[in-house]
């Protein structure tokens, strides 16, 4: 299988096991989609874009406040909740979850996940052509 498709078989796991999250997306730092279980590609996209941008306000807050690399970013929207974690130094998983979700539920599955696929996306960077890769150095989460 390839890496691709063991990030997705964890995105399919993780939906599983909770009913209430409506779409997940695993994203490079820089917001290029590395795999995702939402209904449209576009849409993954462009969460994955947007995503990268509030990770790099969410990079530099925790940097200016001293509160260490990013871990995760939770936003509670009227029509329920978008969850970035940290997925290993280089990756984020984004999850869309219901506003019925048990967000204490959410944080403990998806910070699995989110270990998990930085376990898998690690494991593909030293396999050669698996997981796309800009030339230069990827960004890291855990800053500089």
């Amino acid at each position: 299988m390839t890496a691709e498709g063991e990030v997705r078989g964890e995105l399919r796991r993780l939906r599983a096991r909770l009913p209430q999250v409506t779409g997940t997306l695993a994203a490079s730092a820089d917001g290029l989609v590395l795999a995702s279980e939402t209904d449209e590609a576009k849409e993954a996209e462009h969460v994955a874009a947007l995503t990268a941008a509030a990770l790099g306000v969410a990079l530099r807050l925790t940097e200016a406040t001293g509160q260490g690399g990013f871990r995760e970013l939770l936003i509670r929207g009227e029509s329920g909740y978008v969850a970035t974690y940290a997925a290993g130094p280089t990756a984020v998983l984004t999850l869309l979850a219901e506003p019925r979700i048990n967000v204490g539920r959410l944080h403990l599955e998806a910070r699995r996940s989110g270990a998990r696929i930085g376990e898998l996306i690690r494991g593909a960077l030293e396999r050669p052509a698996l997981v796309p890769r800009k030339p230069n150095r990827p960004p890291s989460l855990a800053g500089p």
